[in-house]
């Protein structure tokens, strides 16, 4: 076995090995069941951000909460560009799901992965500045997706609209440039709706300026409100499984790799590597992978 090789073997093991191990413990508090009374428990939580893996960290543990809590209604608080769709899959299935009553207030943008979850819920309720759609499947470079990416989300859309009573058409409007609808959309367009044209077309249930007036409209005019809030190990989490964080982190580890192979004994990039090791898979294993 070569020198080289056998550093490469004791540096790739002591990566591996501290990374499994959990820097930080995590505090589990058992929350009680909220018995059964007259005032209803409204949970709300909010998602200001591109959907992606730190986003479902979020949604996960607010849908957790809420069903610990046995709330009679989750309220989803969203202002997204979109992000990526596998993650809004994940999402529209568990609001699909869930048995408790859901439905978002879109503050401003409910974009592409954000408008698949809007779709999802039961309600939904916009301010007067508000759009929803655009929901056509980009690569990277930003353009078009190839065609069978638009077609397994456009299905989605509308399977999603069918199973919420909305129209799939349109839905499917959002996401499919092919598709006319008379008086809503001509051919060759991606439909993005405002929060009037969104009324109009029973895609919106009330346009609103607070989170009050939603409630209201549901019907809830006295309700015990319960908000997520993030604790320091989610806020940690959510910091370094970011995209942009962890691609950072994953250049260090093979570079600081490349060039401790290229020194001999141990110095600074195996370090850096080995420090980047730690941050990269550490919030994966507090994750659950």
């Amino acid at each position: 076995m070569s020198y080289a090789f056998r550093k490469l073997y004791t540096i790739c093991c002591t990566i591996v090995w501290l990374s499994i191990q959990p820097l930080w413990a995590q505090d589990t508090v058992a929350t009680p069941p909220v018995t059964a009374n007259e005032t209803p428990l409204v949970y709300t939580f909010t998602i200001e951000e591109g959907i992606f893996e730190p986003a479902l960290r979020i949604f996960n543990a607010a849908m957790d909460e809420a069903d610990s809590l046995q709330a009679d209604l989750i309220l989803l608080r969203l202002d997204t560009y979109g992000g990526a769709v596998d993650v809004a899959d994940k999402m529209r299935t568990r609001l699909l799901n869930t048995d408790i009553p859901t439905a978002v207030f879109i503050i401003n943008n409910a974009a592409s992965a954000g408008a698949l979850i809007s779709v999802a819920c039961d309600s939904i309720y916009m301010r007067k500045e508000a759009t929803i759609g655009a929901a056509v499947v980009v690569d990277q470079q930003g353009g078009a997706a190839a065609e069978k990416y638009q077609s397994y989300f456009r299905e989605k859309f509308r399977a999603t609209a069918e199973a919420k009573g909305r129209d799939p058409d349109i839905a499917e409007a959002m996401v499919n440039p092919d598709v006319a609808i008379p008086g809503v959309i001509d051919s060759g367009k991606i439909l993005t709706f405002t929060a009037k044209e969104a009324l109009a077309n029973d895609y919106c249930d009330k346009i609103v300026k607070t989170e009050a007036e939603a409630l209201a409209h549901i019907g809830l005019d006295t309700y015990d409100e319960i908000q997520y809030t993030s604790s320091t190990i989610d806020e940690i989490v959510r910091f370094f499984t970011q995209p942009a964080v962890s691609g950072i982190l994953l250049t260090v580890i093979f570079f600081g790799i490349f060039f401790e192979l290229q020194s001999p004994g141990i110095g600074f990039p195996l370090v850096a590597a080995i420090a980047a090791g730690v941050f990269y898979f550490t919030p994966l294993y507090l994750d659950g992978l």
